[in-house]
């Protein structure tokens, strides 16, 4: 049997998660969202003025699907996909619609018998990261580095009732405004103080805007993408 340990931050100790549940606009829809990580999980739990729970599972794997969107299969593209089918975005031009469009017809994944989603948590500078590619603003590259230099953690959802069925309680750490929220907004940050600076780098020749993929009718399979 293949467990992991999971976590979930939250001003609420959750012993029994409903299937069904939660937000919809969610950067993966409609889900649990857990963490590895359980630092992470106390800086997600707690708000300014809030204090919260990291609450611990166990989840066996064995007969789960997981859609890992870091694999080598994907790209970013595939990612800021998912977002466009659940996020609210302000896409404030032309090229921006038509890219939404593009996108979703050229990079959508099924999740229809998926179990699990695995990627990048969209906090408040990674969905500017998205909506700034989307508009236009930044190359793909760009956007790219930023994901893995922002050390925002990854997510991991149950999006299936099979997988909250074989998801238990196993208890919690209580997460302190005091020392979480400090760090959490430090990480928040520093994160956007490393896509700032990437930014800030000369262009290259090769970097891809939203229109570049646009007009050169990119898919998921074309090399530039890698």
């Amino acid at each position: 049997m293949h467990k992991k340990i999971l976590y979930h931050g939250s001003v609420k100790i959750i012993t029994k998660p409903a299937f069904g549940q939660g937000k919809i606009y969610n950067d993966y829809g409609r889900g649990f969202y857990c963490t590895e990580s359980l630092d992470l999980a106390k800086e997600w739990a707690v708000t300014e003025k809030q204090s919260g729970f990291a609450n611990k599972y166990s989840l066996d794997l064995d007969g789960l699907k997981i859609l890992d969107l870091s694999s080598k299969e994907y790209t970013t593209l595939h990612w800021i996909t998912i977002l466009l089918q659940n996020r609210i975005f302000n896409l404030k031009s032309e090229v921006s619609k038509v890219g939404k469009d593009y996108l979703i017809k050229n990079f959508s994944i099924s999740t229809q018998d998926i179990d699990i989603i695995k990627g990048y948590r969209a906090d408040d500078s990674y969905f500017a990261y998205a909506t700034s590619f989307l508009n236009n603003t930044i190359s793909l590259k760009r956007l790219s580095e930023a994901l893995k230099l922002g050390n925002l953690g990854e997510q991991i959802v149950l999006i299936s009732k099979r997988s909250f069925d074989k998801l238990n309680f196993l208890g919690y750490e209580v997460a302190q405004k005091e020392v979480y929220y400090p760090l959490r907004k430090a990480r928040n940050d520093e994160a956007r103080k490393a896509f700032l600076n990437n930014k800030a780098g000369i262009p290259l020749l090769d970097d891809l805007y939203l229109i570049d993929i646009i007009r050169g009718g990119l898919k998921s399979n074309d090399p530039r993408l890698q």
